[in-house]
């Protein structure tokens, strides 16, 4: 700071202070300097490439747009301005928008412009989804910045967090990204291994971007501050952020992933539901929690057919045994006995824990009670006999017994 009392107010000091406001991330400061600078030199056509690229940086897509335009009529085969340009329409469209840009840049780069081809290898597997990463990227970790960073995300898309850690352990984050990053994947490494030391530290890194001067009222900062909140299983404050940013991600998969949990576990089980079904990606599907919550949601409004259906469809395995001990013992807590009484029937298959049967047991009675009172239908008491008489206990003779009585008595085939 004190080298800054000794710059003036000329072209180059100011420069060189606009630069370094951009490596601290403060990107409107440097925007200030440069747009003063070109008031009074508008010959210096580069400086709106600097301009663009802090509006970017800013996330302001469209207006890094505007100002590169100016750049690109004077000169338009800028590889830097055309790589920039692309980057926005990858922000503002998609990643093949982004590579329609890079088309023309990429037949004409000469083979003696290596840094400007690498760039371009670099973005196209960013802007192609992650294809090739592992062919383009690793040589390109110690050559751009960003490289390291993409192939973290590539891992952790590949669900390999430990390789992702490996390769962002030792960095110091000095931007807001790499903060984020390493956040991400300490809390991927944290729960995947239950370690807490690292759910910890993504705490403390979603915290400090979340609250910082520069990132608290931005999309990512609020992302950090709910991701933040979400690890101290504090869902009302999650929601708060969330709900802040939620019209950028009606499509996102991974936002609604986390929000209908968020709302299931505040309770809001219809809402829950909802969101949980607008999720498109098969892998977001098949996880457990995905399983697990969509069930309870269904269960708490009084679907419980649709849970019994998602177990059904799930192959023999630790989860399925676990979704079967939710639909269980949440059917029976809210009185849909009969879809309790299948799910303890099987789990007694899998295992003889006496639990089980006096679960079914339970159950099944509760079934008949409901017959009697006329909310269950009379048919339903055939099936309650066949799952009881599964079962080699002593008592299943007795209540059988008592059932079959009052089916005779009141003409109930069964």
């Amino acid at each position: 700071m004190s080298s800054h009392q000794n710059l003036q107010d000329i072209t180059e000091d100011q420069l060189s202070l606009a630069s370094i406001h951009y490596m601290r991330s403060h990107y409107q400061e440097a925007i200030d300097i440069y747009k003063r600078i070109l008031l009074d030199n508008r010959e210096y056509l580069a400086l709106n490439v600097y301009v663009a690229l802090c509006y970017y940086k800013l996330d302001y897509y469209d207006v890094s747009q505007e100002v590169l335009a100016v750049y690109l009529q004077q000169v338009p085969d800028s590889t830097i301005a055309l790589n920039l340009k692309a980057c926005n329409h990858f922000r503002l469209y998609n990643g093949k928008a982004a590579e329609a840009e890079l088309k023309n840049l990429t037949e004409s780069a000469s083979s003696s412009f290596e840094f400007g081809k690498e760039l371009i290898k670099h973005n196209l597997v960013v802007f192609r989804g992650g294809e090739g990463a592992l062919q383009v990227l690793p040589p390109l970790v110690d050559v751009i910045p960003e490289a390291r960073l993409n192939l973290v995300i590539y891992y952790l898309r590949q669900d390999d967090v430990q390789e992702a850690y490996n390769l962002i352990k030792d960095l110091e984050p000095t931007a807001p990204q790499e903060y984020i990053l390493k956040g991400v994947v300490n809390a991927a490494v944290g729960q995947e291994m239950g370690l807490r030391d690292h759910l910890k530290i993504a705490q403390q890194f979603f915290q400090l971007v979340g609250e910082s001067a520069s990132e608290r009222d931005t999309i990512p900062g609020r992302q950090c501050m709910s991701s933040y909140f979400f690890l101290l299983r504090q869902f009302g404050n999650v929601l708060i952020y969330l709900n802040s940013v939620k019209s950028y991600f009606y499509n996102d998969d991974t936002f609604n992933f986390n929000y209908a949990q968020a709302k299931a576990a505040t309770g809001c089980f219809n809402e829950a539901e909802e969101v949980f079904l607008l999720i498109q990606s098969e892998k977001i599907k098949r996880d457990f929690v995905y399983l697990s919550w969509l069930a309870r949601c269904y269960i708490v409004n009084k679907k419980p057919q649709l849970a019994w259906k998602l177990y059904l469809k799930m192959e023999t395995s630790g989860d399925s045994f676990s979704l079967l001990q939710l639909i269980a013992n949440d059917c029976y807590k809210l009185r849909q006995f009969y879809y309790s009484a299948k799910a303890f029937d099987v789990l007694e298959r899998l295992d003889s824990n006496t639990e089980y049967w006096e679960g079914k047991r339970g159950a099944c009675v509760g079934v008949f009670q409901m017959i009697l009172a006329g909310q269950e239908a009379k048919e339903t008491l055939r099936e309650v006999l066949h799952l009881l008489k599964s079962t080699g206990n002593s008592q299943v003779e007795y209540i059988v017994r008592i059932m079959k009585k009052w089916a005779k008595e009141n003409r109930v085939p069964v």
